[in-house]
């Protein structure tokens, strides 16, 4: 099957070897965002509530080059270091996301590139929505 490369300047460039996303078929894989502002490259703000509200930016970006929008994710992987801001995770993501609500994990880590506090990637399928 053939895969096509999603990319889009709204959203951080890849600080790494790897695409933002990529389609097969119907279904884009989104790779992990963290909150770096897509201009400068660098975290928006030490504050939780920012990094979270511009990983679902970056996101949302990528979606919309995808052809869809965050209502077209089906599986979201969260990553924080640390859990205690998972209650403002699921607050937060009720203002980008309505139900039926995309699957989702949500995990504990050491760290993340950047010192990040919170990183996410996607599964979506752009007019499942």
């Amino acid at each position: 099957m053939p895969r096509e490369t999603i990319s889009t300047d709204r959203a951080p460039q890849a600080i790494g070897p790897y695409s933002q996303a990529i389609r097969v078929a119907d279904t884009v894989y989104v790779s992990g965002q963290i909150p770096l502002a897509p201009e400068t490259m660098q975290l928006v703000s030490d504050d939780i509530e920012r990094q979270v509200d511009q990983v679902f930016k970056n996101l949302g970006a990528i979606a919309a080059a995808a052809g869809g929008g965050l209502a077209d994710v089906v599986k979201l992987n969260i990553f924080l270091v640390d859990l205690a801001h998972f209650a403002l995770v699921n607050e937060r993501m009720q203002t980008y996301f309505s139900e039926p609500y995309p699957a989702r994990a949500a995990l504990g880590v050491a760290a993340l590139p950047k010192g990040a506090q919170v990183e996410m990637d996607a599964i979506m399928v752009p007019g499942s929505a």
